[in-house]
């Protein structure tokens, strides 16, 4: 179980990866070293799974973002081994979602513009073993975009 100091750890790292353990022991009221044996046991029991730097797609020219739904021909394990290894090898392929619905997968993909997005549909998904089809939706602006995970229930 988490208390609300673990809480309030995660909450803050979420914000700020990069707080020093001086200002992250700071924000959430605890003194150095208890703060530190607590994040160090969140990293070992796997509630933070790593650390990253969040990039500006803009700024290094990343400027479509689409939702592509994918859906199959089959389900056997071969086909969904096959695309799942190309959708690992696909750097464009930013999450991967099976979902309920009227498709399998649902694919958030970016691209510099509409013609490598297009280059990458006709090399890499419409040729893909197992794809019955793919339907697309490009992004028109991002009103909100955020990683940190609603804490209110933990």
């Amino acid at each position: 179980m988490l208390d609300s100091f673990d809480v309030a750890i995660l909450a803050s790292l979420q914000k700020d990866g990069r707080l020093t353990n001086r200002e992250l022991a700071e924000t959430i009221g605890l003194s150095g070293a208890p703060c530190w044996r607590r994040l160090k046991r969140l990293e070992a029991e796997g509630y933070i799974e790593h650390y990253t730097a969040v990039l500006s797609p803009k700024k290094i020219n990343l400027n479509v973002v689409a939702f592509a739904q994918i859906s199959m021909d089959n389900h056997h394990p071969e086909t969904l081994k096959s695309f799942l290894s190309m959708v690992a090898a696909c750097p464009e392929i930013q999450e991967c979602h099976s979902v309920s619905g009227s498709c399998d997968y649902l694919l958030k993909i970016i691209t510099r513009d509409m013609e490598s997005y297009e280059a990458l549909l006709s090399n890499m998904l419409l040729p893909a073993e197992g794809i019955r089809s793919t339907s697309t939706m490009f992004s028109m602006k991002q009103p909100k975009i955020t990683r940190e995970l609603p804490l209110s229930g933990c």
